[in-house]
């Protein structure tokens, strides 16, 4: 059975996953995967390398389909689904030939969005990339690069935020920024997934502590029975 998105009834944003199953070669890779996710809440998505992380977070965006479940959003309309989230995958969907301003401008327009050159400049400055705003990617390196990609989450309206191992390639400061951004954009009744294999803490730009929810994959059973 496709995943679907299916209308939920609490008024308030929330995602469900509900039994969520991915096959690879006629085995599955992971089954039953089933955890909630509301307005004002961050949930760190961990496991360990090849049990389908990547993949189940873009079976949750829609990019990929799944074998068995339903992923439940406030909207029975897919392309409002999508208009909701922000993801962010490894590949950092970025144009090497343009400059990082105009990145941020070509993604909003991409999804429809007005964006002001001042919103855009100040997303990449918070991001630690003032004075190379005007700079071709081609030429910058690769956490300057993820910098710019994680600036489009400043810019984003999205509630919804989908991010797969977001602090790899980002120095310490750049961490910290992406902690702060992350832990306010939740303070203030947004919503983050992501996964990292390191645990993460998240204060807001005020100091207050918000918490982080986790859920495990583990490698299904039949599979682990196979492996022994």
């Amino acid at each position: 059975m496709r995943s679907s998105l299916t209308q939920a009834h609490d008024p308030i944003s929330r995602l469900d996953v509900h039994r969520l199953t991915c096959l690879r070669g006629g085995r599955a890779l992971f089954s039953d995967v089933t955890f909630q996710l509301a307005a004002g809440q961050a949930l760190h998505l961990q496991g360990d390398n090849g049990v389908g992380k990547t993949s189940l977070l873009r079976i949750i965006c829609g990019l990929s389909p799944a074998d068995a479940g339903q992923v439940l959003w406030q909207s029975s309309d897919q392309p409002v689904f999508r208009s909701a989230l922000f993801y962010l995958g490894h590949a950092l969907s970025l144009k090497e030939e343009l400059t990082a301003l105009e990145n941020l401008q070509s993604d909003a327009a991409m999804a429809g969005r007005s964006l002001a050159a001042s919103q855009a400049l100040q997303a990449l400055a918070r991001m630690g990339l003032r004075g190379r705003e005007h700079l071709p990617l081609r030429v910058m390196s690769q956490g300057q690069k993820r910098r710019t990609a994680l600036a489009r989450l400043i810019a984003s309206r999205a509630p919804l935020w989908v991010l797969d191992e977001p602090f790899v390639a980002l120095d310490i400061e750049a961490v910290d920024v992406l902690r702060t951004l992350l832990a306010d954009h939740t303070a203030q009744g947004g919503m983050v997934l992501f996964t990292s294999h390191q645990s993460v803490l998240l204060k807001t730009s005020h100091g207050l502590d918000v918490p982080v929810m986790s859920y495990r994959m583990q490698v299904p059973m039949r599979m682990t029975k196979e492996m022994a």
